[in-house]
């Protein structure tokens, strides 16, 4: 099945009742299927998941190996992969059907729009696991951590609750702990430039993606950021 190509995959996931896409950026509707559409915002915990367990989202999440590994840590917990690309959240989503893992969830959008699917204080954490850098400085504004995407995610977050960011790249490390400096409102919980160097800090951190494995194996430090905004 991992070899079925992006048509296929596009297909199964019109079927996977735990994945939600947004087929058009400037029309902030939600499908289940080619045909129906659903409104989710403010409603994910109880008509999607049936309960009233902290939401934590993973942003940018690729083929969600994060939040398949959230998942499974955190039973008690709802998990939620974000990304644009269908190809690479059909891994995710197809995993967490085989190991029947109810609590986490796929939605397939651009990170700018997720204020139109999530209300205010809906979100109880955020996980930003190596994005994509955006290295030239005429893209800056589209790193994740940039302050227009802090703004939108201090919308749909509870007071005081946590974002974190793991990269190996240097850059983009040094960008967000220059842009959080001034950030008004936050407050830098923990960091580190090279979070293998020690003992983790976090049990969490242990969890790795598909990237983070390749990067690994090139001998590159992988660097943590752990922060609330009020």
């Amino acid at each position: 099945m991992s070899r079925r190509n992006k048509l296929g995959k596009f297909a199964d996931l019109l079927k996977y009742p735990h994945v939600y896409e947004n087929f058009d950026p400037l029309i902030p509707i939600l499908h289940k299927s080619a045909t129906d559409t659903v409104q989710m915002k403010g409603k994910w915990k109880s008509d999607h998941f049936g309960n009233d367990n902290p939401l934590t989202l993973e942003l940018a999440c690729g083929k969600g190996d994060y939040a398949l590994s959230l998942a499974r840590a955190y039973p008690g917990h709802n998990i939620m992969g974000v990304d644009v690309k269908g190809a690479r959240i059909w891994k995710g989503a197809t995993d967490a059907l085989e190991e029947k893992i109810e609590n986490v969830a796929f939605l397939r959008t651009r990170i700018e729009q997720i204020g139109n699917f999530f209300e205010p204080n809906e979100v109880d954490e955020i996980w930003i696991t190596f994005p994509d850098p955006f290295l030239r400085e005429s893209k800056e504004n589209r790193r994740l951590t940039s302050p227009n995407f802090l703004d939108r995610y201090k919308k749909i977050l509870k007071p005081g609750a946590i974002i974190h960011l793991k990269t190996d790249e240097v850059q983009l490390y040094d960008y967000t702990m220059e842009v959080l400096s001034e950030y008004d409102g936050v407050n830098i919980i923990y960091h580190n430039d090279d979070i293998y160097a020690s003992e983790l800090v976090y049990p969490e951190l242990e969890y790795k993606t598909f990237y983070e494995r390749m990067h690994l194996a090139k001998g590159l430090t992988i660097k943590y950021i752990r922060f609330t905004i009020n």
